[in-house]
């Protein structure tokens, strides 16, 4: 890898950061909470100026932390996002670079008057690259991870009970994620005695169908279930037995389907003149009425689960001692309904999930930390999913062996030490689904549509209204260079390059 080349000296001013960090922080290791939630546009909350949809507890998180302005997913679509996150490489590098399923190629089996698939999950994260799960673990950390997985199919090489996690509740496959009311959810649980990944059968809701008439009558909602799972992992930490979670939640993804209650009734009075939706049996997006008081209650419902995981945390007397991150995997969506030119969800940004657009990649980030980060600030810092590895290995003061990365910690920003602070030269995306490909690169962003490329200036057009690449050739092929540089041929995940050296 290219970038790979300047690690050594990064390698060195990581360990030099790193053992300043131990010297000065006398107490306990710290936890580490990241709630990563599934197709959340930039503007989708109060405190990035969404008008429609309440969400107090996110917005609190914000007004008592920091609240990023342009930190980005790493990729537009779930999986290849939460793959950078997971190994701290760019979409150039890391072996998973889109959605790619295995379940097309499984048998059926029965579950109930259904069928399901025997084997579900998505391409498998490389077994030789250590993810953040391992190395939290080697450090003594507790793991766990709720909600989806997208790193490997059931029985691959690449499944929680192999990758670090002490215990897992949630789907081990996003397609299976497209119901809320599912046939079977996934559990790993070192403190049960499971030996691998197993299903378990939700009995409630197989005995009705999967999709259209009769749906309504299941009554196991994934997103609870796996809420609760998480919720009492937290309550089972204890002080001076540090932990890291991983809470990836699926709201607000589609489908528009959940529990006819408060929460979902207060937005039915809100947006009385609403719309309907006919639903898409082979994307499992079940018909639905009321689609945008389905869609809000949706994020206002995760919020909630928010407040509850911050008011357990404090219950337990974690909180001081506890990093909560609260972020989103890409931009908002249009599956199932959902409506986001309605409630203006890209917060004026181009382009949705699936572009490598501002829209499609750039994403509410806030960190809380109570006396380490500082509360009420916003922050215009660049940062992407895979800085969080480099992030908390110095944070954490990692002392296995290196982690090869396109990722730069940002813990000087963090603790409120800018002027430590190192800087991205660039940001790399790609999408081999869309064919397209971008960089960012301070106030430019070249995007690659097909092989063409675009120049914008991010602090002029934030829309990306206006291509400038014919009035600035030479800033055209100073980025088409960094990013043929960066971009590692993938047999799974081809893109087409824009014309550079090399490159005819």
């Amino acid at each position: 890898m290219n970038t790979l080349k300047s690690l050594s000296a990064w390698g060195s001013l990581l360990l030099s950061a790193t053992a300043s960090w131990a010297q000065t922080n006398a107490q306990s290791q710290p936890n580490i909470l990241i709630i990563l939630c599934d197709d959340m546009g930039y503007g989708d909350l109060g405190c990035y100026g969404q008008p429609f949809i309440r969400t107090p507890h996110i917005d609190q998180l914000a007004s008592e932390g920091m609240r990023f302005t342009q930190a980005y997913a790493g990729s537009p679509v779930s999986a290849p996002s939460r793959a950078t996150l997971m190994t701290g490489q760019h979409t150039g590098h890391t072996h998973v670079r889109g959605n790619r399923e295995y379940w097309t190629e499984s048998a059926l089996i029965p579950y109930g008057e259904n069928q399901d698939y025997a084997v579900v999950g998505q391409e498998p994260y490389d077994p030789n690259q250590p993810i953040l799960p391992e190395v939290m673990k080697r450090n003594g950390y507790t793991t766990g991870l709720f909600g989806k997985w997208a790193g490997g199919y059931e029985g691959s090489c690449s499944t929680p009970d192999k990758r670090g996690v002490d215990e897992f509740y949630g789907y081990i496959c996003q397609y299976q994620a497209h119901l809320y009311y599912p046939n079977f959810l996934n559990r790993y649980s070192r403190q049960a005695g499971d030996k691998e990944v197993v299903r378990i059968t939700l009995d409630e809701n197989i005995p009705h169908p999967m999709y259209g008439k009769g749906y309504e009558r299941r009554t196991q909602y994934a997103a609870d279930l796996i809420h609760q799972q998480a919720l009492e992992w937290i309550d089972r930490q204890q002080q001076g037995h540090p932990f890291f979670g991983l809470l990836t939640y699926t709201l607000p993804h589609a489908e528009l389907a959940q529990p006819e209650d408060s929460i979902l009734e207060a937005y039915k009075k809100q947006f009385f003149h609403d719309k309907t939706w006919g639903g898409s049996k082979p994307s499992r997006y079940n018909p639905v009425e009321h689609t945008h008081a389905h869609f809000a209650a949706m994020i206002t419902r995760l919020d909630t689960f928010v407040g509850q995981i911050m008011e357990k945390l404090k219950q337990k007397g974690l909180d001081d001692n506890t990093l909560v991150i609260f972020t989103s995997d890409n931009g908002p969506h249009e599956e199932g309904g959902a409506d986001p030119t309605f409630f203006g969800r890209d917060g004026k940004l181009r382009g949705l999930k699936r572009s490598c657009h501002e829209g499609g990649i750039r994403i509410p980030f806030i960190a809380r930390w109570p006396g380490k980060v500082p509360a009420g600030v916003t922050n215009d810092h660049q940062l992407a999913f895979y800085d969080l590895m480099p992030t908390c290995r110095q944070l954490i003061s990692d002392k296995g062996p290196a982690v090869e990365t396109d990722g730069l910690s940002f813990l000087p920003t963090l603790l409120g030490q800018s002027a430590d602070q190192a800087e991205h030269d660039f940001l790399y995306w790609e999408f081999h689904e869309t064919n397209q490909m971008a960089l960012r690169c301070g106030d430019w962003k070249l995007y690659v549509d097909g092989g063409v490329p675009h120049l914008y200036n991010l602090a002029e057009d934030i829309h990306e209204d206006t291509d400038l690449a014919a009035s600035y050739p030479d800033k055209v092929k100073q980025l088409v260079k960094i990013l043929c540089r960066e971009h590692g041929d993938h047999p799974l995940f081809p893109v087409t390059l824009p014309v550079c050296d090399g490159n005819e």
